[in-house]
């Protein structure tokens, strides 16, 4: 395969994208939004081409992966340059790619077959359809770099089945294939082993009107919803109807404490890794993001990631993680009752003429 990180291929009618950093889980760079970017708004206007179908290659060892996330280790080598901009072009260009897939013409559909998080989120669950494997690994883990869940998490998660996406925003909860489609951030189930034959199947529908119905059908030819497995997270959505509602995060941990059960309990102690501050800008993200457009979402995000990329918890939490690797993050504050509403709304306060806006 191409040394490319990111390769676009023509095959019948449709146009595919195969991410190409599988050493890396196929993880998110500049250089691969600027190409998709403007392949995508090729293949729009392109009457040749019915239907664009996102895959990611897979690892050496021949486990699938879609994709990881994004290149954020690259944020955090530019922290301290204050001439920097990378981070508002890095936010900029993928929550414009984001908004591309979230308005794209023509049927899209992402094989996420493998890990999906973070930046491969905002390649897939923006799309039409979202096909899930046996395979799939979903989460926005976030709150656990001092980060928030973003490429468009402020309007996907708050629209999931109750509170389920606060839930998800605030905890990084890993999912498998049939919670997914339990909360429909995947749309249909195919075996792993059936994807090729699926692909070579979508490249033969038809540009036009007729596009829509026939990608429908053909997934619902490959589809098997049953073999995905009985959804875990069905049975805790009562739980997390009561424990994740309102607005105060230090509440949301004390009902899990104390209303939870040995689940909630089980999700408490995982919250007590996480940001606080992070913890509390997702709760706020969750909170107005059902009654905004998906513009004024990236909007939104993009104020804060931009912003929250120079704090204190983004740099312990990616050296932590993804640096020194020994998972004990020292953040300021330690306690979310300690997290300054000032310091929230000012990342959230519009950035006037820097503000991401969309024609």
């Amino acid at each position: 395969m191409s040394d490319a990180q990111i390769l676009f291929d023509r095959s019948g009618a449709a146009g595919i994208v195969t991410l190409n950093r599988p050493k890396a889980l196929n993880a998110l760079t500049l250089p691969m939004i600027r190409l998709m970017a403007p392949q995508m708004q090729a293949w729009a206007g392109d009457d040749n081409v019915g239907v664009v179908v996102v895959r990611g290659a897979p690892r050496p060892d021949g486990r699938p992966a879609f994709c990881a996330g994004g290149d954020v280790r690259a944020l955090w080598d530019e922290r301290e340059d204050p001439t920097s901009t990378l981070a508002a072009e890095f936010f900029g260009e993928e929550y414009t790619l984001n908004r591309e897939i979230f308005r794209f013409p023509k049927p899209y559909v992402s094989l996420i077959d493998g890990v999906v998080m973070g930046g491969g989120v905002g390649l897939s669950v923006h799309g039409r359809w979202r096909v899930a494997t046996e395979n799939t690994l979903f989460a926005m883990p976030e709150t656990a770099i001092g980060m928030l869940p973003d490429v468009g998490g402020t309007y996907i998660l708050p629209r999931l089945p109750g509170l389920s996406g606060t839930y998800l925003a605030l905890s990084g909860a890993r999912l498998k294939a049939a919670d997914c489609l339990a909360l429909g951030i995947a749309t249909h189930f195919v075996p792993a082993a059936q994807l090729d034959a699926l692909t070579a199947a979508l490249t033969a529908i038809a540009p036009g009107a007729g596009a829509d119905a026939a990608v429908e059908a053909v997934l619902g030819q490959f589809s098997d919803a049953g073999a995905a497995g009985t959804p875990g997270i069905t049975q805790h959505l009562p739980v997390i109807n009561a424990c994740f509602a309102g607005d105060d995060m230090a509440g949301i941990l004390n009902r899990l404490q104390t209303e939870g059960g040995e689940w909630g309990q089980a999700v408490a102690r995982e919250l007590a890794h996480k940001s606080p501050t992070s913890m509390v800008v997702a709760l706020r993200q969750m909170r107005v993001g059902g009654n905004l457009s998906f513009e004024d979402c990236m909007t939104t995000e993009f104020r804060v990631a931009t912003r929250i990329v120079r704090s204190h918890d983004f740099a312990e939490g990616i050296r932590s993680v993804l640096v020194d690797k020994d998972h004990s993050p020292k953040w300021s504050p330690e306690r979310v009752q300690d997290v300054d509403p000032a310091t929230i709304d000012a990342l959230f306060a519009p950035l006037g003429k820097r503000d991401l806006t969309f024609a």
